[in-house]
């Protein structure tokens, strides 16, 4: 019996009737789209590499021991793939509509929590598989190698071999599930506990380092008191929009060379700027304003590469809407990122979560909805980077052209932005509560605009 660790309880726990928590990523095809059968052929041929794909939830009552993995001894792989067509003339504006409503809804969680939603009609003859999996079985990172699991590396492989003769394993029976969550219930907090020493001196091997991250903590609190766009705050409805906008790597990468800063740098600098025009076009941008994000950061390590699990700490980082010159905005970015990482800030959360470990499942469920229940004021937005394969991926022999990915909205928080690269194109995925997404484009537009506005033109440099 697997039980969820901590972080993927967390996420489990943190799911409301209207802030579903799955993640999500449209894969857009070049055509001509596949028939049910065949799509249902491969997913069932690949379902061996995903264990995942074939469990569900169990659950203690009162939440007495954390949730568990269990195989679905109904698995219908029929109820998980699902065919809809775009609306003509099948643009953009169609695709991400669809897109919104589709993301919109919950997964079944008496089922494995996934579904894989082949979109037909998109213009220029392509297609698209809009995937949804639930955020307790995996991150970003973790899932865009799902999707290289899932998909081919060449245009020419194999057919889809037959599916193994899958026997899904029965669940304990009553006396043995319930000896195995007391067993659980006593030896994960201690190991939590026991293993938190060796956590610390590995994330803060040495005095020095200690010392900078108490002084980052410090910085860290100042920082929560700079006022904050509070107007992006509000209450979250069942609806989703969902947007998306592409850039070049190159762009990106020609960027980083001018300026000497990270990729991420640069994509937090571009959607500083398009809130800074979604807050003007409201009327809301004053001086010394800033749109605080949580920025998720992976813990990945090499041999954690697919896990289907979350890997994950954060950081809060304050984008300085405020300040016009589009230099200065990446400096001010770029200056605060890397403070956080020399003072090794993401190690707060990493070790909270560890000392979180020891406590009692029901007392986690309860403070998870409670944090998300009750509005927050000081996070207004979500901003994940993901790095996503540079090498085609394929299904039945269709080049797979674009990828863009989804991250859920929730406790407060109305607009989450996501960043996924694929085979040399960089895409935002902007999900917004539907109440809040009245002028979305503008937002897509202006992190189009704070790309643009930092690249350099053939022969020109910034100055600085």
């Amino acid at each position: 019996m697997e039980r969820m660790s901590t972080l993927d309880a967390g996420f489990f726990f943190a799911e409301q009737p209207n802030a579903p928590m799955h993640l999500g990523a449209l894969a857009v095809f070049e055509g001509p789209a596949p028939s049910d059968q065949e799509l249902a052929g491969l997913y069932a041929a690949k379902l061996s590499r995903v264990r995942r794909y074939r469990q569900v939830v169990r659950t203690a009552p009162l939440q007495m021991f954390r949730p568990a993995w269990a195989d679905d001894e109904h698995f219908d792989i029929g109820y998980h793939l699902r065919r809809v067509a775009v609306p003509r003339p099948g643009r953009a504006t169609q695709l991400h509509r669809l897109a919104g409503q589709i993301y919109a809804e919950p997964l079944d969680r008496s089922r494995p929590l996934w579904e894989a939603w082949l979109l037909d009609g998109i213009g220029a003859g392509r297609w698209a598989i809009l995937s949804k999996v639930h955020h307790c079985m995996v991150d970003g990172i973790g899932g865009a190698a799902l999707m290289a699991q899932l998909f081919d590396l060449c245009p020419d492989a194999e057919p889809p071999a037959q599916p193994d003769t899958w026997q899904p394993q029965p669940w304990p029976s009553l006396p043995d599930a319930l000896a195995n969550g007391l067993k659980d219930a006593v030896t994960c907090p201690l190991h939590a506990l026991a293993g938190l020493p060796g956590l610390i001196r590995q994330r803060l091997p040495a005095g020095p380092d200690i010392a900078a991250f108490t002084a980052g903590l410090a910085r860290s609190a100042r920082q929560l008191a700079v006022p904050s766009a509070s107007c992006l705050n509000g209450p979250i409805g069942p609806g989703r929009r969902w947007a998306s906008t592409t850039t070049s790597l190159t762009t990106v990468r020609e960027i980083r060379a001018e300026f000497g800063v990270t990729v991420n740098d640069i994509v937090l600098a571009a959607i500083t700027r398009g809130f800074r025009d979604l807050l003007l076009t409201r009327r809301e941008l004053t001086d010394g304003l800033i749109v605080r994000s949580l920025v998720p950061i992976s813990i990945r390590c090499a041999d954690e590469h697919g896990a289907m699990t979350n890997r994950l700490s954060a950081v809060l980082g304050n984008l300085p809407v405020a300040e016009s010159d589009p230099v200065r905005r990446l400096k001010l970015v770029s200056d605060q990122m890397d403070h956080i990482k020399r003072t090794r800030q993401a190690a707060g959360p990493e070790l909270l979560t560890q000392m979180l470990t020891a406590a009692p499942p029901a007392l986690l469920s309860l403070g998870t909805q409670a944090i998300f229940r009750i509005p927050q004021p000081l996070v207004q937005t979500v901003t994940t980077n993901v790095p996503g394969p540079q090498f085609p991926l394929y299904i039945l022999g269709r080049k797979m052209l674009q990828a863009h990915p989804y991250v859920p909205v929730g406790d407060n928080v109305r607009v989450s932005i996501a960043v996924l690269s694929y085979l040399g194109q960089l895409s935002f995925g902007i999900t917004a509560e539907s109440g809040a997404a009245r002028d979305l484009d503008i937002l897509a537009k202006g992190i189009h605009h704070g790309l643009a506005e930092l690249h350099p033109p053939a022969g020109h440099h910034h100055p600085g």
